[in-house]
């Protein structure tokens, strides 16, 4: 007999991932957004410092609490399944021992099989059965409402921070164009350690950050100098 063998899977990580990546990624864009909008209205250094960790600080609330709504709405509706099929094996367990043989013999199990291992299944712990092979509920991917705000939270700090490297170089413009090109470095590095904890190809998912990213940022600046301009 076959020892089984220790497994990983990434699928485990999904939920601190994706607000992971979406905070650091989020960070970046909308920090130096701001701070690269306020620089081409043409006001001073300490007006963009200023904007950068306002937008810094706000920013990283919101997405803390954002997830937290979100990820806590996810987890209502998992316990509205759980006691939707908690209610239904306890007023027609038979019909739920035939639904869950259904579902095995759609996946190719032979009848009797499936028949064999739903009944196995209703024996030792029906509710989990239906749950993870009728809903695709499981452990793994629970949602963690309050992971998935730390996570975003944090992310969106670091991305951030980043930044404000670009004010080290002298000069408005100067600034400006360093604020850019750090923050297009950062979402090329995010881009490619998203994929990369992902297992998934880099190319698509680093150009796509930085073009969206790229985008904001030259809109923003647009706006800041049609701002300046108009004198607003």
């Amino acid at each position: 007999m076959m020892n089984p063998h220790a497994e990983t899977h990434r699928a485990e990580h999904a939920g601190w991932l994706r607000a992971a990546v979406l905070g650091a990624n989020d960070g970046l864009v909308s920090t130096a957004s701001l701070m690269v909008g306020v620089a081409a209205s043409g006001t001073g250094t300490s007006a963009i410092v200023t904007a950068g960790i306002a937008g810094l600080a706000a920013g990283s609330l919101a997405m803390a609490a954002g997830e937290y709504v979100s990820v806590s709405s996810q987890v209502d509706v998992e316990r509205a399944d759980r006691l939707k099929e908690e209610r239904e094996l306890a007023e027609d367990p038979e019909a739920e021992l035939a639904e869950l043989a259904g579902i095995y013999r759609e996946r190719g199990v032979p009848a009797d099989l499936a028949m064999q291992v739903a009944v196995a299944l209703h024996e030792t712990d029906p509710l989990a059965a239906h749950l993870r092979d009728e809903l695709g509920h499981s452990e793994v991917t629970t949602a963690r409402p309050m992971q998935a705000a730390l996570a975003s939270a944090a992310s969106f700090l670091v991305g951030g921070l980043l930044p404000f490297l670009g004010l080290l170089a002298p000069g408005l413009t100067a600034k400006l164009w360093a604020i850019f090109g750090v923050t297009l470095l950062g979402l090329a590095v995010a881009g490619v350690l998203g994929a990369r904890i992902a297992g998934t190809t880099v190319l698509r998912p680093a150009l796509r950050v930085l073009i969206g990213g790229g985008l904001a940022m030259l809109i923003t600046a647009g706006v800041g100098q049609l701002a300046h301009v108009s004198g607003v």
